[in-house]
């Protein structure tokens, strides 16, 4: 189960994520850059990038350099996560970082100045059920811009039996490498469909198209995560 100290569903302390998100997720900061060269591939000029489940600002700070004509808008359900982030950003105006108030994305209500170009939402969903993640993905379609990107990177569940034995050993021996003991490298890997709920890349096209998109993509897998971008 998550940390009692922390009020998010990652099962990290909020002071010690930026450390074990990347001794975690694979490629975790080239994830970044994917987003950061793919929203430089995108027609419309980003004025203003809201990131839903920011953490403690990682992908933000990363843009905010590449992108400084930009406004962020920074939403998490973590009080804690949120306080970190406003501290790594402190170097950045005023104007330019906005803190919304925190909230889950498939709860929030908030009616924003101006609609954003971009939303990102970074491993934040895979830990809702089917209605829930629905719910956000409507919530991220309604706050965008005609013509606005919406950007989203998940766990994923392999199609077969076998793959998803091997996407975990695969994963296992990734944990491994970057010095998690045997003990929490399994317990790690006994969340999947327990504590969080992994789509199959064609259940996640499919869910993304339902919602109204006139374009969904796949741009990115790699172990057993994925990314997706989808136009308004």
């Amino acid at each position: 189960m998550p940390d009692e100290a922390n009020d998010n569903r990652t099962p990290y302390n909020p002071r010690e994520y930026d450390t074990n998100i990347n001794n975690t997720i694979p490629h975790y900061s080239m994830i970044h850059q994917e987003i950061i060269n793919l929203v430089n591939a995108l027609p419309p000029e980003t004025r203003v990038w809201m990131d839903t489940g920011c953490g403690t600002g990682n992908l933000v700070e990363k843009a905010a350099n590449e992108f400084p004509s930009t406004k962020f808008l920074l939403l998490d359900p973590s009080e804690k996560m949120l306080e970190i982030a406003k501290e790594k950003l402190t170097s950045f105006s005023r104007e330019r970082m906005e803190f919304l108030e925190a909230s889950s994305t498939q709860e929030f209500s908030s009616k924003l100045e101006e609609k954003p170009d971009i939303i990102t939402a970074i491993q934040c969903h895979h830990y809702l059920n089917s209605e829930e993640r629905a719910k956000a993905i409507k919530v991220c379609f309604d706050l965008l811009k005609t013509d606005g990107a919406f950007i989203t990177f998940e766990n994923i569940r392999p199609v077969t039996d076998d793959g998803i034995k091997t996407g975990k050993k695969y994963w296992r021996n990734f944990l491994l490498s970057r010095g998690r003991t045997e003990k929490d490298t399994e317990k790690y890997l006994a969340r999947f469909d327990v504590e969080y709920f992994p789509l199959t890349v064609e259940e996640h096209l499919e869910l993304l198209r339902g919602m109204g998109f006139r374009a969904v993509e796949l741009f990115w897998y790699s172990y057993m995560q994925a990314g997706f971008y989808c136009i308004k």
